[in-house]
């Protein structure tokens, strides 16, 4: 099939600010795919603009009304303010999240939501669907490695996406089959409460025909609406340094990435596969070359002293806990643990709970804020600090240095690594900058 079925977008233009996110640049790649004029602009150069480029996409770096061509539907996400000069530029508004939504009506839709493990998950299940045969469209929250891509429009009739509910969008889908894979209050200026969560995600899975549930029964009793309720869990993991294996359905899974929370993240993955019309026996070889998303639990490469560095994109006190427990699976000498906290709304809320997940590690290093969307001037009294003294006073006596800035923070590396070690680097904002500068250091 080909032609205007194939494009059924074709005429319309489409204007992303901000298109170098991983989120953004993907949306801004399927709408190439359906047929669109895409333009966009950035405030800086990122590895996802280079794969615009490849796709006839020239972002332009900077905001300025002028960037928005005539007759343009401009795309925005909640990261960008609405004093945006391209936002007040706009004769129409989108939110990233509309667009998706837009575009999930496409296909039969399949989506992952949870305050952690989304990312990971959507990639397996994109990976596994793949070696099945079933060729998904996607938009993931992370670069998977197996395609090189963070989004692309299959020729199948699933489409696989991560629902995001850090502002409510994942209630703008109505998915086939929805994945809830956990429920913790990471968002503090979205939401007031955790019932208040719990109200969101609820609605969301409810919403689904078919509810693929972690196996805890604080999840199980939000699921009301969804016709099937199908719990899963990777019940006594064998956890190794070069993965994990375990029993899902009376098969035999292995995997190449670390981590209890991988292996949970793999049996979630594989049960919504089975729902969308996976083989289970292929789906559960095909998990095994499984290498992961970027910025989960990436291995950047190793310093001059032989130190692989890691890079994760946790930032939520449980993710962290998570991170640091798969990477001590990996047997080190000492584990080294490197933390930028993102959001002062979330470090004030959080700071103990950071201390708390960070003391697993045998030596920490704490970064002041990123600050995102967010304004120092707020949040008075709140940096990074609150973080290292909670963890200071979790630590157990083990060093804990407050190293402000991403300079501070590679000077002491620099200095502190050595054979033996992993040192891994975990936040949302640019810490994995720091990973990959220890890399080309004198390390």
């Amino acid at each position: 099939m080909s032609g205007a079925a194939d494009r059924p977008w074709q005429g319309r233009r489409l204007h992303f600010v901000g298109i170098g996110g991983a989120g953004m640049s993907g949306l801004a790649l399927i709408a190439v795919r359906l047929g669109a004029e895409v333009t966009g602009s950035d405030s800086a150069e990122s590895a996802y603009i280079q794969s615009l480029r490849a796709a006839g996409v020239l972002p332009i770096i900077g905001h300025r009304s002028e960037n928005v061509p005539d007759g343009a539907e401009v795309v925005y996400s909640t990261a960008i303010g609405a004093d945006n000069p391209e936002r007040t530029a706009a004769v129409a508004l989108l939110h990233r999240s509309e667009l998706l939504a837009q575009i999930a009506r496409l296909k039969r839709c399949l989506a992952v939501s949870g305050a952690a493990g989304k990312t990971t998950t959507t990639a397996m299940i994109v990976h596994v669907l793949r070696a099945c045969g079933m060729d998904p469209a996607y938009a993931v929250g992370g670069e998977l490695r197996s395609t090189g891509l963070n989004a692309d429009w299959g020729t199948g009739e699933w489409i696989v996406i991560e629902a995001d509910e850090s502002d409510r969008s994942l209630l703008n889908y109505e998915p086939e089959i929805a994945v809830l894979t956990n429920c913790e209050l990471d968002h503090h200026t979205t939401y007031s409460s955790r019932l208040e969560l719990e109200a969101t995600f609820a609605e969301f899975v409810g919403r689904s025909s078919t509810a693929v549930v972690w196996d805890r029964p604080e999840l199980l009793k939000l699921v009301t609406g969804a016709t099937a309720v199908i719990p899963y869990d990777a019940s006594a993991p064998d956890l190794q340094p070069d993965g994990a294996r375990f029993i899902w359905r009376g098969l035999e899974v292995q995997l190449a990435v670390p981590g209890l929370h991988n292996a949970v993240n793999a049996a979630g993955a594989l049960t919504a596969c089975a729902a969308a019309g996976a083989d289970p026996v292929m789906a559960a070889s095909a998990i095994a070359d499984f290498r992961g998303a970027r910025r989960r639990m990436e291995l950047l490469g190793s310093t001059r002293k032989g130190v692989p560095i890691y890079d994760d994109y946790a930032h939520h006190p449980m993710k962290v806990a998570a991170a640091l427990a798969a990477a001590r699976t990996l047997a080190p000498r000492r584990l080294v643990a490197v933390f930028q906290p993102h959001l002062y709304s979330r470090t004030r809320a959080l700071a103990p709970e950071f201390g708390a997940a960070l003391a697993a590690a045998d030596l920490c290093a704490v970064l002041d804020v990123y600050p995102a969307r967010e304004q120092a001037t707020d949040f008075p009294g709140v940096d990074g600090r609150l973080v290292a003294a909670a963890t200071a006073d979790a630590a157990g006596g083990r060093t804990v240095a407050w190293l402000p800035t991403r300079v501070d923070a590679q000077r002491w590396l620099e200095a502190t690594l050595g054979p033996g070690d992993i040192c891994l680097i975990m936040g949302a904002g640019n810490i994995d900058a720091l990973g990959r500068a220890l890399l080309a250091g004198p390390g």
